[in-house]
């Protein structure tokens, strides 16, 4: 399985793998999203409700929601920051897991969030606002990762930039060139199939994160935790395996 996924977080990269961790990461989002939705009764992958409801709030005068509205906002936005200083750090060190690191942070958030979902819901006043800003955290940090590895090509805790582009494209599939001209109204095929799967497979991987945590609970997450493990674990053995090396021709000279 190893050699299947070894380029995937690795810093040496082309569009098909960084396609392919798309996908897996749009599933991960998905899943965590949806399956979020029914753990604390909230959407954590898009900002745009979050902001607009933080604009309702302060018009009805919900103070303690716009608190929590706004801690929501700088979690996500804590992640992304996170995601860009682990990144940076490990392209300055010349580490071939600077892209997994932020996704092995990521792992170890959810895997927070399942074996806690216990003490969440027998605490949920306590510990559901903090649930929240945990999935807010993991959304910003993930989105963060992809989109500075795709160079901002590739979005994956939401969808509607991905729909606006589809539609942009089947307009242009559908457009009808009457006349002979110079620029032909053409529809980018490739972009068209590249946002449609993943749009299909944020689908995918809400579906089974929310039939897996209706049915099994929190501990759903702990499956996709593992998955962010195994894409993250080959090039941070690697690294180790680099540093190892290193430190021991030191001692020898």
């Amino acid at each position: 399985m190893f050699p299947l996924i070894r380029g995937w977080t690795d810093v040496q990269r082309n569009p098909q793998v960084n396609l392919r961790l798309g996908w897996v990461l749009c599933f991960v989002a998905g899943a965590t999203n949806a399956g979020g939705f029914l753990a604390v009764g909230r959407y954590t992958s898009h900002m745009t409700g979050i902001v607009s409801s933080i604009a309702d709030d302060l018009v009805l005068g919900h103070g303690v929601l716009v608190l929590a509205g706004l801690a929501c906002l700088i979690a996500f936005v804590l992640g992304a920051m996170c995601t860009a200083i682990m990144v940076n750090w490990g392209l300055r060190k010349q580490l071939r897991s600077s892209y997994s690191l932020p996704l092995l942070l990521e792992s170890l958030a959810l895997l927070v969030f399942g074996l806690f979902g216990a003490a969440i819901t027998s605490w949920s006043q306590v510990f559901m606002p903090m649930t929240v800003v945990l999935l807010c955290f993991i959304m910003g940090l993930q989105n963060a990762v992809i989109t500075k590895i795709s160079h901002s090509e590739i979005r994956t805790t939401h969808i509607t930039g991905l729909v606006t582009d589809i539609g942009i494209e089947l307009g242009k599939l559908l457009y009808i060139n009457r006349l002979r001209i110079d620029a032909p109204v053409r529809a980018n095929r490739q972009r068209l199939r590249m946002h449609s799967s993943l749009v299909l497979s944020f689908l995918l991987g809400g579906l089974i994160g929310a039939l897996g945590f209706k049915t099994l609970g929190y501990i759903t997450t702990l499956p996709l935790a593992a998955l962010l493990w195994l894409l993250s674990l080959r090039p941070l053995m690697d690294d180790l395996r680099q540093r190892a090396a290193a430190f021991s021709n030191a001692r020898i000279h």
